[in-house]
């Protein structure tokens, strides 16, 4: 049990980075060049909200069927945003968080929400 709830820790403290860095990333695209590509920028605000909301659902025992649809909600994004990226490559002149299926990020936008969804899975009431 206490292995479980380090991972959980571990899982927060990640969605927490990537919330603030999202965030940061999206304020300054949209403030600074959201001209440039309006769509990819828009994508990385939405983006920056989702891990804000996981982050919040998933540190409250109480919210945790919210992190269910935030997690959801976000792999999808990933998948969808990243298949776009390749079909429609001029909507991502510039990148946003999800596109390339985070590959500016290492690949982590994708591989976050499913640890996430195992972590849900495996902890649930």
């Amino acid at each position: 049990m206490a292995k479980e709830l380090g991972v959980g820790r571990l899982l927060i403290a990640v969605y927490g980075v990537f919330a603030i860095s999202a965030s940061a990333r999206a304020l300054y695209q949209l403030f600074t060049e959201f001209s440039q590509a309006p769509i990819a920028y828009s994508l990385s605000a939405v983006s920056a909200l989702v891990y804000i909301y996981a982050t919040l659902a998933l540190a409250r025992q109480s919210q945790r069927k919210y992190a269910w649809i935030a997690i959801w909600f976000e792999l999808v994004g990933v998948l969808v945003v990243g298949a776009l990226s390749f079909v429609i490559p001029q909507w991502f002149a510039h990148p946003s968080v999800w596109s390339g299926f985070g590959v500016g990020y290492g690949y982590v936008p994708l591989l976050l929400p499913v640890l996430g969804l195992i972590w849900l899975w495996r902890n649930r009431a």
